[in-house]
């Protein structure tokens, strides 16, 4: 009746008991068990009680609809089989078809309305009901919705259909639908001359706006967005340089028959610059970082990040020329092509980038050597690519200043003669220039961790890392604060092994927005002249980068003599950046001005040309072709130059105050005390 290992003694426990239940076969067997149970718990346990419960499980025991089991065995108990039932199988007919599976079927994608189209490229649109026309049964409805200050209509059966209706027809005006039909405007504004630069610069305040007047950057990729506006994009890529071990791709794209580049260390970095790029030119759109995120907090500069912004096809433009230009003088000495900074100036007239001009190009990293100072202005201090950039930039005003001597060339100069000023001469109006740098200029501007999001308020706003003044190292790379240096420099005390400190890029770059970027000896002929946007090919950061041009003195800077005021650049990133250069920095660089025949090759260390020739960048240079214009120039009142360098800089007396003031900024923000060069550098005069 019970299987050989199950003995029903009195030292059955309730355990075994109740897998003797679950082991149940058939209703006919329940009595006996009950049975067995009863006893079994009553000799365990000695208690009616408990005897009682077991009674009342009897409704809860299962039923087992099966037959018995032919075949008895030790592991059967009264012929049943002890494994768990298995469940039913319907059998199916024997020519029955089989039930399909259930696939999961790919979804189509299906694509964007007008609506969801627009408000991916202006963000904070709205849309007004103008009128409701027609039966009630069948009524017309008419919406409206502004985009850049137009009004675009909408007419439907329904409210929704006249949504879409003016979203596409608002599209119309500057996108191309998939179909690839070019739409016109419904309302053109005029007569426009798609060609001008006003027609340009007129075009970046229409970029996508939120409610806060903050431009924002597309949640999409570059690549994506532009297979969305467009329906003829092909991107191919037409070159791979492989030059100073660092591979870069080159890919172009055609859209409508324009080609637009882009490059990058990989063909996915390159293809989105290429996209980025032709956004920007067709559809306006800036993927550049002075435009706030929209899932970032605004930057802590008020609105001065959007009246800051240099438009995005300028700033390629400016990095373009540049490149060009330094890949130009560059060749027959391709030796000398090896760089980690490259810097240039680029002028242009009204905003005519079409026609703009490649003043300088420059390359270096380094400083001189303390042991190879010079008395008489005849070594480069400082061969940093942007301050050699400038120091050409200042080679070209002093030709366009000789223009003016001969009356049958003054046309051709940028100057002109200042008739209601104290100076002689100023920059004809609509001359601008713009600084280019692949990267963010040493010291204060890249002291900032490129991989972290500290946009936003500053957790830490008293940091002493903000802002401080910083000095370069000599013979080498990298800046150190200047509160840590040893404060006054001598001559004697760097000949005999102290390192010569040359204050950082970053630094004086805020110095010429203050000065200017003429120098102290132009100062007493022409007006300051201000740099209008500075371009970088790599590491901008928004915050920092203004922090550190001007933004750090500006609510200190007072008192400074007019014209002098304090600059504020525009600042841009080119879209095909550069990446992170590796290699060792070469211990020369090259400079170039435009209307010279060949560049010139200066070594970093001795401060001049690897021939052992003083630089035409040199101060002994630019003395004597001052010296040149205030016995040639027209309209100088004083031309007699009768002091060493060091004085005739000190007679410009509204420079000179400028210049003060500017250091009195800094030190009233804590910021640290300007490092000068031993004053007997300047101790020396024009040359017979």
């Amino acid at each position: 009746m019970y299987p050989a290992y199950y003995k029903p003694a009195r030292a059955a426990c309730y355990k075994s008991c109740n897998h003797a239940v679950r082991m149940a076969r058939s209703s006919s067997l329940f009595h006996q068990r009950h049975q067995f149970y009863y006893s079994s718990a009553s000799s365990c346990f000695a208690s009616k009680r408990y005897s009682r419960v077991l009674f009342k499980r009897r409704t809860m025991l299962p039923r087992y609809p099966y037959g018995p089991v032919a075949n008895s065995s030790e592991n059967t108990m009264n012929g049943y089989n002890r494994k768990a039932p298995q469940k039913r199988r319907y059998e199916m007919p024997k020519y029955a078809v089989p039930p399909k599976k259930k696939t999961c079927k790919e979804r189509i994608p299906q694509p964007k309305n007008t609506v969801a189209m627009l408000n991916e490229l202006r963000n904070g649109l709205i849309y007004k009901l103008e009128s409701q026309t027609g039966p009630v049964h069948a009524p017309l409805f008419t919406i409206s919705v502004e985009v850049d200050g137009q009004k675009y209509m909408g007419q439907g059966r329904s409210k929704k259909v006249a949504r879409i209706e003016a979203a596409a027809t608002a599209l119309r005006s500057f996108i191309q639908f998939k179909d690839g039909a070019v739409l016109s405007p419904l309302k053109p504004s005029g007569n426009l001359d798609f060609t001008s630069d006003e027609h340009l610069e007129n075009d970046v305040s229409k970029s996508a706006i939120t409610v806060d007047g903050q431009k924002k950057v597309p949640d999409k990729g570059p690549v994506m967005l532009l297979y969305e506006l467009f329906n003829d994009v092909n991107f191919e890529c037409i070159n791979i340089d492989s030059a100073q071990n660092n591979c870069r791709f080159k890919m172009t794209v055609t859209i409508n028959e324009k080609k637009f580049d882009g490059t990058g260390p990989s063909k996915k970095l390159a293809k989105n610059a290429a996209a980025k790029a032709a956004l920007a030119s067709l559809c306006n759109i800036s993927y550049s970082p002075m435009v706030v995120p929209q899932k970032n907090v605004p930057l802590p500069i008020d609105d001065k990040s959007s009246s800051m912004e240099l438009p995005q096809i300028h700033a390629d433009a400016i990095g373009r020329l540049v490149l060009e230009k330094f890949m130009e003088v560059i060749k027959g000495q391709e030796a000398y092509s090896r760089r980690k900074v490259l810097a240039g100036i680029v002028m242009t007239e009204n905003m005519n980038f079409f026609e703009a001009k490649v003043i300088s190009v420059s390359t270096g990293t380094k400083c001189v050597s303390g042991e190879h100072m010079s008395v008489n202005g005849a070594v480069l201090n400082d061969s940093h690519a942007e301050i050699v950039s400038r120091r050409c930039l200042l080679k070209f005003l002093y030709a366009q200043l000789d223009l003016q001597c001969n009356q049958a060339t003054a046309y051709q100069s940028i100057f002109v003669r200042n008739t209601d000023g104290q100076y002689p001469y100023k920059l004809k109006s609509g001359v601008h220039f713009h600084l280019y740098i692949n990267t963010a200029p040493c010291g204060d501007a890249r002291i900032f961790s490129p991989h972290e999001n500290d946009t936003g308020v500053d957790k830490h706003p008293n940091r002493k890392a903000r802002g401080q003044l910083r000095t370069k190292i000599e013979s080498g790379e990298g800046t150190i604060p200047v509160k840590s240096s040893d404060g006054i420099q001598t001559w004697d005390g760097v000949l005999q092994g102290q390192r010569l400190l040359t204050m950082s890029c970053s630094d004086k770059i805020a110095r010429w927005n203050i000065v200017g970027i003429q120098g102290s000896l132009l100062s007493s002929i022409i007006e300051p002249v201000y740099l209008h946007s500075i371009v970088l090919g790599s590491l901008l950061h928004p915050e920092h980068m203004y922090r550190a041009v001007c933004g750090r003195i500006e609510k200190s800077i007072q008192g400074l003599p007019p014209p002098y005021h304090l600059n504020k650049p525009r600042l841009a990133l080119v879209t095909s950046a550069e990446p992170r250069n590796q290699a060792k920095a070469p211990n020369f660089g090259i400079n170039w001005t435009i209307g010279d025949v060949e560049l010139e090759v200066v070594n970093s260390l001795t401060g001049r040309t690897i021939g052992g020739q003083v630089s035409r960048i040199t101060k002994q240079a630019f003395f004597d072709k001052y010296g040149f214009l205030m016995k040639n120039l027209p309209g100088i009142l004083n031309r007699s130059v009768t002091t060493d360098y060091g004085q005739t800089k000190a007679n410009v007396k509204d420079y000179q105050t400028a210049k003060l003031e500017l250091f009195s900024a800094f030190k009233r923000e804590d910021l640290g005390s300007w490092l000068k060069k031993p004053i007997e550098q300047d101790e020396f005069v024009l040359t017979e």
